[in-house]
């Protein structure tokens, strides 16, 4: 199993590898060698249980939660050569690679001693990362259509991801598997004060974070009992600093940075609704947590909005103005936000890791 983030590097890819690990330990039929980068430039091997081993490869990481091409790189170089060793080693029935690059690559360079799938994530397929644009023309259409053709098979997390990677290749058939959520860790909890708001996610352009923002600054010319929490790093914090600071609004949004995965629950419970005004999304992890912890969403027509059924609204890309609205709707009836709450705990509850982990698992055994 090939991923560049694992915890505490990374977020949602990184999120789904671990719960998929825990999960798989009370697989007494699989065994599993994850190849991943290390948090602090040590190579190390580590035994996640007695079936499962992980391999941290140093790549001078500088930030956790953001990936700068050049590590990329060198992660994608060390991996292949560690993937080798371990190949001359050990007899893999199959190679499983998280994301069609850098793992995918891996996986297709290794082909003739292993097979190997590949999970579809959503910067690995071209077109939906603003910031690759010019590297999807160059380089990135050829390689992913050379890399998919050749996977045993492909999994996207989303309906949408999956419409979007036939754009580049619809030769084989892509299945989609969702995220899980663990809905013991994240519930709901009745006794917030206030009204709070929600964002959880990196800050990167792509976020849409900007707009969340200049929503909250018109809400807050008209009600005092708003909150804005804010988790998570990026190259857009200080930007998005500033510009609260110049709309003095900055004592009514919290920062908090990136946050312990193992320490989030209690601050999904402190909030009434998560908003997440993406450009591009596949399926936020985050989302299903917020659900879980019985949060209605108000998002934009990405994958995440294939999670709404009753249970949140969806708004145009850009439009602060609709942001605006559906907050305020939410403001001013109560009895909505507690029923779409309710809807939302009760879809999550049915998305759990362990029907995640069953879905690949019939694709380990049917390769």
């Amino acid at each position: 199993m090939l991923t560049y983030e694992f915890p505490p590097i990374g977020g949602g890819l990184a999120n789904t590898c671990y719960y998929l690990l825990k999960e798989f330990t009370n697989t007494s039929t699989l065994e599993i060698d994850l190849v991943t980068s290390s948090p602090d430039n040590t190579f190390r091997i580590r035994k996640f249980s007695n079936n499962l081993r992980i391999f941290e490869l140093s790549v001078n990481k500088k930030d956790l939660h953001f990936w700068r091409m050049s590590e990329v790189i060198k992660w994608t170089w060390k991996a292949y050569r560690f993937s080798n060793k371990l190949i001359n080693r050990y007899d893999y029935d199959l190679c499983h690679c998280w994301s069609g690059w850098p793992a995918g690559i891996i996986g297709y360079a290794c082909r003739k001693d292993v097979p190997y799938i590949i999970s579809l994530r959503g910067s690995d397929v071209p077109g939906y990362n603003v910031r690759l644009k010019i590297l999807d023309k160059i380089f990135l259409n050829f390689v992913s259509m050379i890399v998919w053709k050749n996977a045993k098979a492909i999994t996207a997390n989303s309906r949408k991801l999956r419409e979007l990677a036939e754009k580049t290749y619809n030769r084989k058939s892509i299945q989609v598997i969702y995220n899980g959520v663990d809905a013991i860790k994240f519930r709901p909890i009745t006794n917030r004060d206030g009204f709070n708001v929600l964002f959880v996610g990196r800050l990167i352009k792509r976020k849409g974070v900007i707009y969340l923002l200049k929503a909250i600054n018109e809400v807050f010319g008209e009600y005092n009992n708003l909150k804005l929490t804010m988790v998570g790093e990026g190259p857009q914090m200080k930007y998005l600093e500033n510009f609260c600071k110049q709309e003095r609004i900055d004592t009514r949004v919290e920062f908090l940075g990136a946050v312990e995965h193992e320490n989030i629950a209690t601050i999904y419970q402190r909030a009434d609704i998560l908003v997440l005004p993406s450009f591009e999304e596949s399926l936020a992890n985050v989302a299903l947590e917020g659900m879980a912890s019985g949060l209605p969403i108000i998002t934009t027509n990405g994958g995440t909005a294939e999670l709404l059924d009753g249970n949140g609204f969806i708004v145009e890309k850009k439009n602060h103005k609709q942001i605006k609205e559906e907050i305020i709707r939410y403001m001013r009836n109560r009895e909505l936000l507690k029923r779409h709450g309710r809807k939302s705990r009760k879809i999550a509850e049915k998305m759990s890791w362990d029907n995640t982990a069953q879905a690949y698992m019939h694709i380990y055994n049917f390769r």
